[in-house]
């Protein structure tokens, strides 16, 4: 059984991207989370530990990482949790590393424009004859787009991702 957590916080260094000589794309940078509390006795919020995390992106997910999280920003991360105890010399510590499913900016501290990917996916569907209808399905959503489509018309593939819904 895998551990879940969703942290939210601060984007403490610049991500780093990579891409294997297998192709996988790999995107990490470090999260700074604290507490804040407001104290009575001084009237103020002050701030409480910091938490330090490894943020991991694979694949898709990491290349949307790169190319939209810049450090200083807050974020909201959802991912499975590893811990590891590490030794070096006489130096012994614990990384805690979060292999991310989700990572958004925090709207609680600002504003941000979605834009949406669009894997093309091969379909082999003939191109549309002249003279045939064509139906527009304007701004409907993936679920009114699967009910218009005709039973006996060819559906795209699906992404390598292993999404259910054609995007």
């Amino acid at each position: 059984m895998t551990d879940l957590i969703t942290l939210t916080g601060l984007v403490a260094t610049n991500p780093r991207h990579i891409v294997t000589s297998e192709g996988l794309t790999i995107t990490s940078f470090r999260l700074a989370s604290n507490q804040r509390r407001f104290d009575r006795t001084q009237n103020a919020w002050v701030d409480g530990d910091t938490n330090w995390y490894t943020i991991t992106c694979f694949r898709q997910l990491g290349t949307h990482v790169a190319t939209s999280v810049e450090k200083g920003q807050r974020v909201i991360v959802t991912g499975r949790v590893r811990i590891r105890d590490w030794e070096s010399g006489e130096k012994s510590g614990t990384t805690i590393e979060i292999d991310a499913e989700a990572v958004g900016h925090d709207l609680s501290w600002g504003r941000a424009t979605f834009t949406r990917s669009v894997i093309a996916a091969k379909s082999e569907a003939p191109p549309a004859e002249a003279g045939t209808d064509s139906f527009d399905h304007g701004d409907a959503g993936p679920a009114e787009e699967r009910e218009a489509a005709s039973a006996d018309e060819p559906q795209p593939a699906l992404a390598a991702s292993g999404a259910s819904t054609p995007f």
